[in-house]
């Protein structure tokens, strides 16, 4: 059992308002337990609270790693996972608002490459 508290009701209705905020519409986001080192250099993983969600193809996982510590990843696959580049946030909407946003500006690049190659 992990010694990670779940999200705190406030904590999830920050993530439930920004994902309704950015998407117009109420998004499914489940709470989920993921497996994660909680510092790079880490060889153990550690079971962490985490709030899942998709929109189109892409997955979202926002982790709570500690009282006050959140990370997060995006994914399209096994061979396509991203980060924000920081792996530590010590406030759960900087992480989000920051996820959502490298997220939207890989999109973006993505599209271009798709056009460009079709």
């Amino acid at each position: 059992m992990s010694s990670i508290p779940d999200f705190t009701p406030e904590e999830t209705k920050v993530v439930n308002d920004t994902l309704q905020e950015r998407y117009g519409q109420p998004i499914e986001a489940q709470l989920v337990d993921v497996e994660l080192r909680l510092n790079p250099d880490d060889s153990q993983v550690t079971d962490c609270p985490a709030i899942y969600w998709e929109n189109g193809d892409c997955h979202f996982v926002l982790a709570k790693t500690g009282d006050s510590s959140f990370h997060s990843q995006f994914f399209y696959g096994n061979r396509e996972q991203f980060g924000t580049g920081r792996y530590h946030y010590d406030d759960i909407l900087d992480c989000l608002v920051t996820t959502l946003r490298v997220q939207a500006d890989h999109e973006l690049e993505r599209n271009k490459v798709k056009d460009l190659n079709e």
